[in-house]
């Protein structure tokens, strides 16, 4: 399957220079429950998208409620079938708000924080802490605290210095701590270079090919407020296909071996990430989560068989999988600047202040206007914000139909990364996020107001 996918997303890249110029007639593709009405409107779980700019204005985040719930489902049906025991934490880095805590906790989800900010949210939303962990290559002491004092569920270490400060600042509160070493395995996924975090030179984790994490075990060992559950890795985010998973399951489990050997340590807990890669465009093949964690799952057999070892509880960390093809974002069309010969600008009410990932990463999506989506899409266009950036981006020389101004503009998979990025630069206000579902829509953030944007300033 991997080999498979991966040559279908080579394959579609080599040709997208030339392709992505002849896409006429191209339409998105709609994830989860949008669909097009009869009358060319786009709706979402049920609900008219231009009815919802009506009603909560623009930039506007809209959550497929019953396409989370049903990731959710997907990845513990998955891992169900393994006959494994398991653990699914989401990363709530990729959006995260009360609402989104309480859906993962009614779907048996823990969460991953790397923040205090992130579990102060996920407490007020009566999130068990004992069902966090907390990640993070530089957490302060004052986070350390905080999430000791609420018995945050375990602790992802770091580093050698976070040793010597959580042992100590457990010892002071009297308190017993659990705790997983983040390891890097030396092996590089095959992604953007900002987004690989599993190759040796990283800022995350201590490696195991020049011995930094075993030394750390050792340490962490000789504590007496730490209890060593197990290890931690992540390779990067957005992967397709699972050969960089496997390679690094098999090395983790030789330098496991040599742990119990030379340690007598046996990891109870192995952290295999998250980094499940969805569709944003044609040049992606969504995650195939079912085959993936039915591979993965044989990997861990076979290594477990070859290196003699019992298979620890596996935790994996969804993010972008579980919330990214969920989210939309509608914006309403403004200024419409036709250059000729060079280039059509389509400008919408958002920019990078709500959608930063094109301008960070290059990333690319799917555009569509959302009145007129029964329309041929034969306008080539290039969509930017209206922040006071050049590179304040959206799309670029994306076919969509042909805009008016008031048009309603729809961006598809803006379910991760976006609001959780989102800024007031340029004082702008970051937008509402609603859930729909069943033909209800349910506001979960509040449009921030022009006094949000002065309550700290003195």
């Amino acid at each position: 399957m991997s080999t498979y996918y991966n040559d279908i997303i080579m394959a579609k890249r080599c040709q997208s220079t030339y392709k992505s110029n002849e896409l006429k007639g191209y339409k998105m593709k709609l994830n989860g429950t949008a669909k097009i009405e009869k009358n060319g409107i786009l709706s979402i779980g049920g609900c008219d998208s231009i009815d919802l700019v009506k009603t909560h204005g623009t930039p506007l985040f809209v959550y497929d409620e019953e396409l989370i719930r049903t990731q959710c489902k997907r990845f513990h049906n998955a891992l169900s079938s393994t006959g494994l025991k398991y653990h699914i934490s989401y990363a709530s880095k990729a959006f995260l708000c009360k609402e989104m805590a309480r859906l993962a906790k009614e779907e048996n989800l823990g969460l991953d924080v790397v923040s205090i900010g992130e579990i102060y949210n996920a407490l007020s939303a009566d999130f068990p802490a004992e069902n966090m962990h907390f990640h993070g290559n530089n957490k302060t002491d004052q986070e350390i605290m905080y999430a000791i004092e609420k018995n945050i569920g375990l602790f992802v270490i770091d580093s050698f210095s976070e040793i010597d400060r959580i042992e100590a600042i457990a010892e002071n509160n009297n308190k017993k701590i659990k705790a997983l070493l983040r390891i890097t395995p030396g092996v590089e996924a095959h992604t953007h270079e900002f987004i690989t975090t599993g190759n040796t030179d990283s800022k995350f984790g201590l490696n195991i090919d020049n011995g930094q994490a075993k030394i750390a075990i050792e340490k962490i060992l000789q504590t007496k407020n730490i209890s060593l559950q197990g290890v931690h890795f992540h390779i990067g985010s957005q992967i397709f296909g699972t050969e960089g998973t496997r390679h690094a399951i098999d090395k983790v489990f030789s330098w496991l071996n040599t742990l119990k050997s030379e340690l007598g340590f046996s990891a109870k807990v192995l952290n295999i990430g998250g980094g499940f890669g969805i569709r944003y465009t044609e040049e992606d093949v969504s995650y195939p989560i079912e085959d993936a964690i039915n591979e993965i799952a044989e990997s861990l057999k076979s290594s477990s068989e070859k290196f003699a070892l019992d298979i620890p509880e596996i935790w994996i960390e969804p993010g972008r999988s579980i919330v990214g093809e969920a989210g939309y974002t509608l914006y309403k069309v403004g200024t419409i600047k036709e250059i000729p010969n060079v280039r059509n600008y389509v400008s919408i009410d958002g920019g990078m202040s709500d959608h930063i990932r094109t301008a960070l990463y290059d990333a690319k999506y799917e555009v569509a206007i959302a009145n007129k989506m029964d329309s041929s899409a034969n306008y080539l266009a290039t969509i930017v914000g209206k922040c006071c950036e050049s590179g304040d981006i959206i799309a670029k020389d994306v076919y969509i139909q042909k805009p008016e101004i008031n048009d309603i503009a729809v961006v598809s998979c803006t379910g991760a990364y976006h609001y959780s990025m989102a800024s007031n630069y340029n004082q702008m206000t970051r937008p509402a996020v609603i859930f729909v579902r069943d033909g209800k829509d349910k506001v979960v953030i509040k449009r921030e107001s022009l006094e949000d944007l002065l309550k700290n300033q003195i």
